[in-house]
């Protein structure tokens, strides 16, 4: 014989009931059954619902039981043909009735107490096996509907407190007497010693079914739900959480006790002292496996089973001298709790037993301070001790495997994944068994450090990466190119999957915490909310994703200032904005040092070369013990493209047209001639040398002429240009006279910097720089008289954007 148990997700309405009805039929055909239903999905918290607006005077009571009567009157309607309802209604209203009634005393006396509440509670359960055995009837099914509230007893008003002697000795009797291929049972129900009406707690239903089947010497417990078993984690949280198809009794239950909602976690004791198996399926996808629980589980490699969670959890924590080597301490403070029925769920305590950390639930704070200060009023008034703390809003992450104690260092790597991500932990427990690791952590972080451990543990190596990107201007738009082009090479041989969550540009911002289709990004951003830069990391930060990553393909300054909330978010930074950079040492240095103490990436390869790797090979040269002595370089591609291309013939108005356009330039192309552009870059390279230096320090050998540097917009500071030509023409004879070429070289020396034209001789290594390259000399303990060189293109939406890719690339690998 097989128990099988039916959730309220399983029993919520008539389509869902057929379904059960035939699940039940198929197996009846093969053997005995007892089944264990649920009250419809939500009717619970309506009865309870109706029970506490009647205690607080609140008419509303009327418009709930309303509520409770039309789903059920529904179900009947649905499931009985028309001949047969109407005795089955009279039926079900005189229940509702004898509720109405109870809610009405209620609501007179202003009163709910904890038996009536139970009273009120249970007719769910009532309702849905009466309605649910009438439709098997009708479907041919030999079913008798037995009331578990005559077999199943309680010693005590508790939650899970049995008389097992009573009860399966009721059970026996029932069950030498009964001969029907189906037996039902309303779960959740049962009576006192005393015969008074009581229930088994929430999730009762799954205790009632246990109870039956360890009575019985059941075959198989059968838990019916609305999922495919229990899963490596939540799959309402992590999307790619899967079913695990065999599982042990311990594991099962230290997964249910800390969340895992799929059975509730005193089932499993009666079964488990009878080996019997507990099989899970999913109402909805019965041919789906499930997952079986058994007491042995073999050739499992993985070390961690599931990841699970509660959420709605407080911390009470006792600190003071008081507590050091005082006898019976720990035996007030449980025993307080005890006699107040407040369950702890985990434990902490201080080796120097200075403090003790207990949590329990949210709901158990208030009251679990009030008892404690009065227990230990003495002490407080003393101050031996401190008063009781409390701090809501945290939740507890339980890492659960039988296997674990067989493999070191899951702790640490458990630890370092969450404070990568800026998870913080407030307490620890660890079992001496070592098959269950919790941590406590704030209730905001649940998600992102549920993702986080998933992915470590039970994911191919895949990381995934979240990019929250501002600016799809010229850069912006090719870097998600790039993205949609690789991301089936990034997934495949880097084992990464990066997400675009966020666009914004300077009109409209969108965000999707499940990603946007790069294919069609452009329309859906035009639809998109009014853009704004604080908004945008606020948002960013509610999501709360793991692996988040904030690239700024802009030269906007009020963006470059933002850089600090997001690295203090542990959200690591990828940007072509030199403005921060190369802003005051002072906000320079304080973003390498949140970069540093939360651990998030700081990644500004493309502020200098694009994508060439100039800042990379710097640091490496530095990290590897090489001092720099010299820098020589020539940094602007827009500034090298624009006088490779200045000859006879052509006006420099036009060439520097040609560069605006082709994306070679700042959107405003005089950053780029003024040299600022160009200083700012050797300025970031003189303090990546380890040299603290501003912006003004530099030597700007300007070659505009004074009108065109004051001009205040593009077209003004084009047309000024364009007037200019005799002076651009004479700098251009002058370096024809001498046979030089003309480049914008840009030096670090002694600790001096500077930038300007100058006139390049044929021998030197910038004179054949073609295009829009760059070009760095590197003088160095290593290479003092053939400096190391780096050489290549240094302009461009698509290579800097390569750049750009380069270093969230290698975010994603660290």
């Amino acid at each position: 014989m097989n128990v099988l148990k039916f959730g309220g997700s399983s029993v919520a309405n008539a389509t869902t009931i057929e379904s059960v009805i035939d699940i039940v039929k198929q197996q009846s055909e093969k053997q005995s059954l007892y089944v264990v239903v649920s009250a419809m999905g939500g009717v619970t918290d309506l009865l309870l619902q109706a029970g506490e607006e009647a205690s607080n005077n609140n008419e509303n009571y009327k418009n709930t039981l309303v509520e409770i009567e039309k789903r059920h009157l529904e179900a009947v309607k649905s499931l009985i043909p028309v001949i047969s309802q109407s005795a089955i209604i009279s039926k079900v209203k005189a229940q509702l009735n004898t509720l109405e009634s109870l809610c009405e005393g209620v609501y007179l006396l202003s009163e709910l107490s904890p038996k009536t509440a139970a009273v009120i509670a249970s007719f769910g359960e009532i309702l849905s096996s009466y309605i649910i055995v009438e439709a098997a009837k009708v479907k041919g099914l030999d079913i008798i509907l037995k009331d578990s509230r005559e077999l199943i007893v309680k010693t005590i008003n508790s939650k899970v407190t049995i008389d097992y002697k009573e009860t399966n000795d009721n059970i026996k009797e029932f069950a030498d007497h009964n001969t029907h291929k189906v037996s039902l049972f309303p779960g959740f129900v049962a009576r006192t010693k005393d015969g008074e009406p009581t229930t088994l707690g929430r999730g009762g239903s799954d205790f009632t079914a246990a109870i039956l089947a360890a009575a019985t010497n059941a075959d198989e417990l059968q838990i019916w739900t609305d999922v495919s078993g229990m899963y490596t984690a939540n799959p309402k949280l992590v999307k790619q959480a899967k079913p695990v198809h065999h599982i042990s009794y311990q594991e099962a239950m230290e997964l249910s006790h800390f969340g895992a909602k799929v059975i509730y976690p005193p089932t499993i004791h009666p079964v488990l002292e009878k080996d019997i198996p507990i099989l899970i399926k999913n109402t909805f996808k019965p041919k789906d496996q499930g997952t079986l629980v058994t007491r042995k589980v073999n050739d499992r490699k993985r070390p961690v089973t599931g990841i699970s969670h509660i959420d709605s959890i407080s911390i009470i924590s006792l600190e003071g001298s008081g507590m050091v080597g005082i006898p019976g301490f720990s035996k007030r403070l449980f025993e307080t709790l005890f006699l107040e029925n407040i369950n702890v769920i985990l434990i902490t305590q201080a080796s120097s037993e200075h403090s003790i950390c207990l949590a329990i639930e949210a709901t158990d704070a208030r009251k679990a301070k009030e008892v404690l200060d009065t227990t230990f009023e003495f002490e407080i008034s003393k101050h031996k001790l401190d008063p009781v703390k409390i701090e809501d809003d945290v939740a507890i992450i339980a890492l659960v495997g039988d296997n674990m104690y067989h493999h070191q260092g899951l702790s640490g790597k458990m630890f370092s994944t969450l404070g990568k991500n800026n998870v913080n932990i407030r307490a620890i427990a660890q079992g001496a068994s070592e098959k269950n690791i919790s941590v406590v952590i704030e209730k905001k972080d649940i998600k992102k450090a549920l993702n986080t451990l998933h992915e470590r543990f039970f994911e191919v190596k895949t990381k995934q990466l979240n990019l929250f990107i501002t600016g799809v201007g010229n850069v912006g738009s090719k870097l998600i190119e790039q993205l949609e082009q690789q991301k089936s090479y990034l997934k495949d041989k880097l084992r990464l999957k990066i997400r675009v969550v966020a666009i914004s540009n300077s009109r409209k911002m969108i965000f999707d915490e499940h990603g946007i289709g790069l294919d069609s990004w452009g329309q859906k951003l035009e639809k998109g909310e009014k853009a704004d830069a604080r908004e945008f990391f606020a948002k960013a930060k509610e999501m709360n994703l793991r692996n988040s990553i904030f690239v700024d393909n802009t030269a906007n300054p009020d963006i470059a200032k933002i850089y600090k909330h997001y690295l203090a978010e542990s959200m690591a930074v990828v940007t072509c904005n030199k403005i921060a950079c190369a802003d005051e040492y002072t906000n320079y240095e304080e973003l390498q040092n949140l970069s540093r103490k939360f651990n998030a990436s700081f990644l500004y390869e493309t502020n200098v070369g694009a994508g060439l790797p100039i800042i990379d090979t710097l640091n490496n040269l530095i990290a590897s013990g090489d001092n720099i002595h010299k820098i020589q370089a020539v940094l602007s591609g827009s500034l090298n493209f624009v006088f490779n291309n200045y000859k006879e013939g052509v006006t420099f108005h036009d060439i520097v047209k040609q560069a605006q356009q082709q994306g070679y330039t700042e959107p405003d192309p005089k950053i780029d001639l003024s040299g600022i552009d160009v200083a700012r870059k050797i300025l970031i390279l003189a303090r990546e040398s380890g040299k603290v230096m501003e912006l003004e320090n530099i030597e700007n050998e300007a070659f505009l002429p004074k009108e065109s540097l004051e001009t205040t917009s593009v077209d003004a500071f084009l047309q000024s240009v364009e007037q200019n030509e005799k002076h651009f023409k004479e700098i251009l004879d002058s370096a024809n006279k001498k046979g030089c070429r003309l480049k914008y070289v840009a030096q670090y020396e002694e600790g001096e910097a500077k930038v300007g034209l100058q006139f390049i001789p044929f021998d030197h290594p910038f004179y054949n720089l073609e295009g829009s390259d760059n070009i760095v000399l590197f003088y160095t303990d290593r290479y003092p008289k053939q400096p190391l060189i780096v050489k290549g293109a240094g302009a461009g939406a698509e290579v800097t954007a390569s750049g750009i890719f380069a270093d969230i690339i290698r975010i994603g690998k660290k």
